[in-house]
């Protein structure tokens, strides 16, 4: 994995359940996105290929069509604020897929965020949106605890989106 150019140590935490860096702020949500394996793999393909984040109407600019450790995305938002961002691990298993990446420099931010769809026992298939993060520009530290609930809004927004992409296929 290309190091250079993160803006915070812990690369790779998202993985570890509940870590969360001293002076980071921690984001988990959880969200219910349908039923079997129909579903499962419309999800963590929408996850895998971007989709999910271009339906949530964000650019998405990326070294390649589908998530890879080590392929750089900048995220685009309101077609003005850049976030560069680079892909530090994927899970491709048979009931969990997903990706996270980790800011680089210029990221208004500062840490990890990850997109993981599992396919529990039950059949059930969630999302989870998992984070640690600081302000790294000044627009952000201005916008101190609504900065973090855009954040956790985005979040769940992803949950929804995913729900909408998976609802033709999905065995309720």
């Amino acid at each position: 994995m290309r190091m250079e150019d993160f803006t915070y140590d812990d690369v790779g935490a998202t993985r570890e359940p509940g870590f969360c860096p001293p002076g980071f702020h921690a984001l988990d949500v959880r969200t219910r996105i349908g039923e079997g394996e129909k579903a499962f793999r419309r999800a963590a393909e929408a996850v895998l290929t971007w989709e999910m984040h271009r339906e949530l109407g964000v650019g998405v600019d990326a070294s390649a069509d589908r998530a890879a450790e080590d392929v750089d995305v900048t995220v685009t938002l309101a077609g003005m604020i850049k976030a560069p961002c680079r892909v530090v691990y994927t899970v491709d298993e048979p009931r969990r897929a997903g990706w996270a990446y980790g800011t680089l420099t210029g990221h208004p931010e500062c840490g990890e965020e990850s997109f993981v769809v599992e396919r529990t026992g039950d059949g059930t298939v969630w999302l989870t949106v998992t984070a640690f993060s600081r302000a790294a520009k000044w627009y952000a530290r201005a916008g101190g605890p609504a900065t973090r609930g855009l954040q956790n809004a985005y979040a769940r927004r992803c949950g929804k989106v995913l729900q909408r992409l998976c609802a033709p296929v999905s065995e309720f």
